[in-house]
C-alpha cells in the first residue's frame, strides 16, 4: 500500500488544526512533521510543542523528520502515542546504529534520511535495523523546491537493495513531489510519499489529496 504524508511545514499555522482535519477527512494517511534547527539545514521550522498541539485533534500518525544536529538529545520530545516514525539524517549522526536503536527503544519506528548527494552505500551496515529509508529529492531546508531527477535512480537502486536483502523497510521520498511526478516515484518503489506545498498550496486542499491518492 502506498501512503500519502502531507507535510505541515506548508500548512497555514494560524489554522493548523483545521488544515490537518481537512487532509484527514480527505484520506491522507500520515502527518509529516519537518523539524529544522537552522544549523544542520539553513532554516528554522518548529519543535515538538507544535506537533503535540495536534494530539486529540487528529487520529493520523506522526512521521517526524529531524533535520537537526545532535538528534539524540531531542528524540524523547517527539515521542507520543501517535508517533509512528522518527527519522534522522545519516549525515547528522556519527553513531547512527546507536541512534536507530535509541529510537526503537522509545517505541517508534526508526528511519534514516539521505541527502541528494549522499550515496546509498553509507547504509550498508544499518539496513537490517531500519524501518524506513527517506530519500531526499531536494536539498533539505526549504519547502517548494524543484525535484532532483537523480532521486528516481536512487529509489530504484534502494528498492533493488531491499529486494535483494529481503528487508522490509519502507521507502519514503520527500521534496518537490507533485501530481506530475508522483506516479514516477511510486513506480520506482516509493511507498510513503511526502508532499507539502503541492497539497497545502492548492486552492482546494481536500480535492488535491484525492488527486494524489488517485495517482497512486
Amino acid at each position: 500500500m502506498i501512503r500519502l504524508a502531507p507535510s505541515i511545514l506548508s500548512a497555514d499555522f494560524s489554522k493548523l488544526g483545521e488544515e490537518v482535519s481537512r487532509i484527514e477527512r480527505a484520506g491522507a494517511h500520515v502527518i509529516h512533521v519537518d523539524v529544522m534547527d537552522g544549523h544542520f539545514v539553513p532554516n528554522i521550522s518548529y519543535g515538538a510543542t507544535v506537533m503535540k498541539s495536534l494530539l486529540g485533534k487528529t487520529k493520523l500518525p506522526f512521521d517526524v523528520h529531524l533535520m537537526i544536529e545532535n538528534p539524540d538529545k531531542y528524540l524523547e520530545d517527539f515521542m507520543t502515542d501517535q508517533t509512528e516514525y522518527i527519522t534522522v539524517h545519516q549525515e547528522a549522526c556519527p553513531h547512527l546504529h546507536r541512534t536507530v536503536q535509541h529510537i526503537k527503544g522509545l517505541g517508534a519506528k526508526a528511519g534514516v534520511a539521505l541527502n541528494p548527494a549522499t550515496s546509498l552505500s553509507v547504509l550498508d551496515y544499518i539496513l537490517p535495523d531500519v524501518d524506513m529509508v527517506l530519500i531526499m529529492s531536494v536539498n533539505p531546508g526549504f519547502g517548494g523546491q524543484k525535484f532532483i531527477e537523480s532521486a528516481l535512480r536512487k529509489v530504484e537502486e534502494l528498492k533493488a537493495l531491499k529486494e535483494r536483502g529481503g528487508y522490509d523497510f519502507t521507502i519514503e521520498i520527500d521534496g518537490g513531489i507533485n501530481l506530475s511526478n508522483v506516479k514516477a516515484v511510486t513506480d520506482a518503489g516509493v511507498e510513503l510519499v511526502v508532499a507539502g506545498s503541492s497539497v497545502f498550496g492548492a486552492e482546494d486542499v481536500a480535492a488535491r489529496v484525492g488527486e494524489f491518492l488517485a495517482a497512486f
